[in-house]
């Protein structure tokens, strides 16, 4: 694993660590590029091993571009995928990414045939593999099968931490706790994979004191390489969305949520590679917060605000006693 502290930073353009010019170091200035494939998996808090209903707040489709969805086969994901990324975005490497649903809810040699099946396209044009999951569905065997990966390309391992709270994951249906999390960080504590976790602020039960905190359990598992910070939205399609348009309730405005971030980049290790500072749903799923700007000026009105405000990832970090 290629370190990179601070140099993303130092390349002039962002003031925390950042994952485009965390890629274009690590492939050497080449265009890499995250292609999509949804391999057809649910959750264990959908099926009814821990629940039904999903996540309060999900809609899987909300985050699943159109493009993804219902293609016959994995591997013309993937082809349709990097044909897409080569033309609209002059992509010359590929990162295969697992994102819908849980994508080691399955026996481990399942899991190897989906996984092989998606990396033998152009696997010469191919980096690095990405599964998202759930910290509650990973055993060692998972694990050593992921790392088998390792040997060829980049894997991360991009799990949803979403709170720190068990209150908070209770209330949102998460089917899991933070302590499930806590045991799968230390089982991947001397793994060559490359860990990611999700985060979601926002919640209207938890205070801006108790977000903070996030960053003191992340900086506490070194094993943490990467980050994808998100705001709260609500969506069609949710449980969480039928009950706002009950009774809507307070959700972070870009100048909120951006004022929240510019405390809590400062207090996150330099070493940990933000790889998201905010997510989007679909215009057409999205119900609130509607800040009305594209991804592109969002970006571009947190990177203003962070420079303007002086930040630096890490300025405010305390290591451990």
């Amino acid at each position: 694993m290629l370190s990179l502290p601070l140099q993303g930073m130092e390349q002039g353009k962002k003031v925390y660590n950042n994952y485009g010019s965390y890629l274009r170091q690590k492939y050497g200035g080449k265009k890499v590029y995250k292609v999509i494939v949804d391999a057809g998996f649910t959750c264990p808090n959908r099926d009814g091993k821990k629940g039904f209903g999903g996540c309060t707040y999900c809609n899987v489709d909300s985050f699943t571009p159109d493009a993804a969805r219902h293609l016959p086969s994995l591997a013309e994901q993937v082809e349709k995928g990097m044909e897409r990324a080569r033309h609209s975005y002059k992509a010359e490497k590929f990162i295969i990414y697992f994102q819908p649903n849980t994508n080691t809810y399955a026996p481990a040699k399942e899991l190897k045939v989906l996984y092989d099946e998606a990396l033998s396209v152009n696997s010469a044009d191919v980096v690095g593999l990405s599964v998202g999951t759930r910290p509650d569905c990973l055993d060692a065997e998972k694990i050593a099968l992921l790392e088998s990966y390792a040997e060829r390309v980049d894997v991360d391992l991009e799990m949803g931490m979403e709170s720190i709270y068990d209150e908070t994951l209770g209330r949102i249906n998460r089917g899991c706790t933070h302590a499930d999390l806590e045991n799968a960080l230390r089982l991947l504590e001397h793994s060559p994979l490359d860990v990611c976790v999700h985060t979601i602020f926002g919640f209207p039960w938890e205070s801006r004191e108790m977000m903070l905190r996030y960053a003191k359990v992340i900086n506490n598992f070194p094993g943490i390489r990467f980050i994808k910070l998100h705001h709260l939205h609500i969506v069609e399609g949710s449980i969480m969305g039928v009950h706002y348009k009950r009774n809507p309730f307070k959700l972070f405005s870009l100048e909120e949520y951006t004022d929240f971030i510019c405390e809590f980049i400062p207090l996150l290790r330099e070493d940990v590679v933000i790889q998201r500072l905010f997510g989007l749903a679909d215009k057409n799923l999205l119900i609130a917060p509607q800040w009305k700007l594209k991804r592109s000026e969002i970006q571009a009105f947190i990177d203003n605000s962070l420079e303007s405000a002086g930040v630096r990832q890490g300025s405010a970090f305390l290591p451990a006693c």
